[in-house]
């Protein structure tokens, strides 16, 4: 079985590794967020941030390969 791999930079990734260094940022991001302006959030408040920025993540790249294909 063939995967597709794309071109970041001079490196070639395929799917599961976008979605696995998304995951690490998203994950990194939602604690460093909730650390600075809410430091007393509990751990799901964290996890549904990080969520949330993976998804925004998926969500942005929809709408830039759409607007590439018009």
């Amino acid at each position: 079985m063939m995967e597709k791999l794309l071109r970041i930079g001079g490196f070639f990734v395929n799917r599961f590794q976008i979605f696995v260094i998304r995951a690490i940022l998203a994950a990194f991001f939602a604690v460093l967020l909730s650390r600075i302006f809410y430091p007393d959030s509990n751990p799901v408040f964290i996890a549904g941030l990080g969520i949330f920025l993976a998804g925004a993540a998926y969500l942005l790249e929809m709408w830039k390969n759409s607007k590439r294909n018009q």
